[in-house]
């Protein structure tokens, strides 16, 4: 059984009495808690104003009289107006994040029968918010109303339409924490706005996994962050944020760093691995580019999340995980499930909130106030506060919402974009000559970048294969791929692709350095002119 702690305001009327001995003739709510012999309290926070002080102490020692397993932590939380809504809902506000809740190891009750009723009704809303991880106790004195009676108590179902009326008095208090999302995404976007009010809402109430769509460098791991961010802000999680590129999982490593290992589970295996399954226990974990994983990976995430436990490569006992999971991907699922390459039932799982990202091109009125938050990044980072001057800011923005700005990278490019200006502009000034030279820069990065996706490589070669080659190998490969795809054989192929070197040697096998050629790259005849 988990310690209980109660949190509860001094009651400056209910808890008072003469410091004396006929204290004890009078029914005192915050003692009376401790008095109840089936309700056992291990620490009580005792949540007082400075005026009061005298009081908190003779009460704490009270209740240290009839509890002596009960520690008492008396709390200083002073207010100039304990009635007025906005101070007392601000100062429990902060109590409630600077406190160190850790309700994986405690329960917490939250007594609202003292304090005036601002406070108590601030305690209903915060409790409710999840910002108070407990549930409400309400204290109410017996027949006898002498202090060695403990009364009665009682728990508050937080069923919220029980209480419309009082929930709907104080809906802006309530929705505090409702743009918490935004606040770390500059938008001006009406429909991402949209977006992110739904993913919020979702996010605050729902343990399901979360599925985000949308092209690279479109905001998928901040977002992702910024959820487990209010998760942990409301108390849902407790654990650390996971992040993995499913992309960079290959081989056989791909098991071993998702869900651990024994020792000499094989060659290597020296000592146990966690896995990242395990290490986002309590916390939330973020699979980005999910669609990359293998047949054997899929299909054990997806019982890792049905059931909260997995098998370690290895291992003949079971290991629990209880996570959070937010996915991304820029690929359409659908097609990828009925190509076969990914789990309808993992799919199914995952697609019960689905969410997809708009890239920078289609949120170009958000490109200013990001211009401001990258230069904000750059000058945290490096400690150097840089500016536009006018006419390089609107020198820059008017490319930046033109046709010809594309912004295949979306935020990524435009990250970069501003780092580059500023790195570049040591007078702490970014001028119109700066904003030509990084225009031209973009301008040749883009009609690379196009030439490279109509070459058909993406369509062979993993991604991280493509990102390892060197321009020169991508424009043959390329080439030979095109040839491939025109003749009628591979040694047709090879006798227009090593047309001059063959008349110089001696023996010409000129389908075999075609293989070997393509071997390299780990393709093979069939696969090349299967795509055609």
């Amino acid at each position: 059984m988990k310690p209980l702690v109660v949190i509860g305001f001094l009651g400056s009327t209910l808890d008072s009495g003469k410091f004396g001995p006929t204290r004890w003739n009078k029914w005192r709510p915050s003692v009376a808690i401790a008095m109840h012999e089936d309700l056992r309290v291990d620490r009580f926070v005792l949540v007082h104003g400075k005026p009061h002080s005298r009081l908190a102490d003779q009460v704490a020692a009270d209740i240290a009289s009839v509890s002596p397993e009960t520690e008492v932590d008396q709390r200083l939380l002073d207010f100039d107006d304990p009635w007025e809504f906005e101070e007392v809902y601000g100062k429990l506000l902060d109590f409630a994040r600077d406190y160190p809740f850790d309700p994986d190891r405690e329960d917490y009750l939250i007594h609202i029968t003292t304090g005036t009723h601002v406070v108590q009704i601030c305690l209903f809303l915060l409790t409710e918010a999840r910002f108070l991880p407990g549930r409400l106790l309400q204290t109410q004195p017996g027949r006898k109303m002498d202090g060695n009676f403990p009364g009665r108590l009682s728990m508050i179902d937080l069923d919220l339409s029980r209480y419309d009326s009082l929930a709907s008095r104080f809906a802006v208090q309530m929705a505090e924490g409702s743009s918490f999302l935004k606040s770390g995404i500059e938008t001006r976007n009406e429909a991402f706005n949209t977006l992110i009010d739904e993913i919020e809402q979702v996010a605050a109430r729902s343990k399901a996994p979360i599925l985000l769509t949308g092209p690279t460098g479109a905001g998928k791991s901040q977002l992702a962050r910024r959820i487990f961010e209010l998760k942990k802000l409301k108390h849902q999680v407790s654990g650390s944020f996971v992040e993995v590129n499913c992309a960079t999982l290959r081989g056989d490593g791909a098991m071993s760093a998702l869900f651990g290992h024994v020792r000499g589970a094989f060659t290597g295996a020296a000592a146990e691995r966690a896995g990242l399954l395990r290490t986002a226990d309590k916390g939330m974990l973020f699979l980005d580019e999910i669609g990359e994983l293998g047949a054997d990976e899929q299909a054990m995430i997806l019982r890792a999340i049905e059931e909260k436990r997995f098998l370690p490569v290895g291992a003949d006992k079971e290991v629990a995980s209880d996570f959070q999971l937010i996915a991304g991907t820029n690929k359409d699922l659908s097609v990828a499930v009925a190509n076969g390459t990914f789990r309808d039932d993992l799919l199914a799982r995952l697609n019960l909130w689905t969410f997809a990202l708009p890239g920078l091109a289609d949120r170009r009125e958000d490109i200013e106030p990001n211009l401001d938050y990258e230069l904000d990044r750059f000058a945290e980072r490096e400690g150097n506060r840089v500016t536009f001057n006018k006419e390089a800011r609107d020198q820059f923005l008017k490319f930046a919402n033109s046709r010809d700005a594309i912004w295949s990278g979306n935020f990524r490019d435009l990250a970069a974009s501003v780092t580059r200006m500023a790195t570049l502009s040591a007078e702490g000034r970014i001028r119109r000559e700066t904003v030509d030279l990084e225009i031209a820069k973009l301008d040749r990065l883009w009609r690379a970048g196009k030439v490279e996706a109509d070459d058909g490589l993406a369509n062979l070669i993993s991604a991280e294969k493509l990102e390892a080659l060197d321009p020169f190998d991508r424009v043959q490969l390329a080439e030979v791929i095109r040839v491939s795809r025109d003749c009628k054989s591979m040694s047709e192929a090879g006798r227009t692709l090593f047309a001059s070197s063959r008349k110089r040697r001696k023996s010409a096998n000129d389908a075999d350095r075609l293989k070997k050629y393509l071997t390299r790259f780990g393709l093979n005849w069939a696969e090349v002119n299967a795509e055609t």
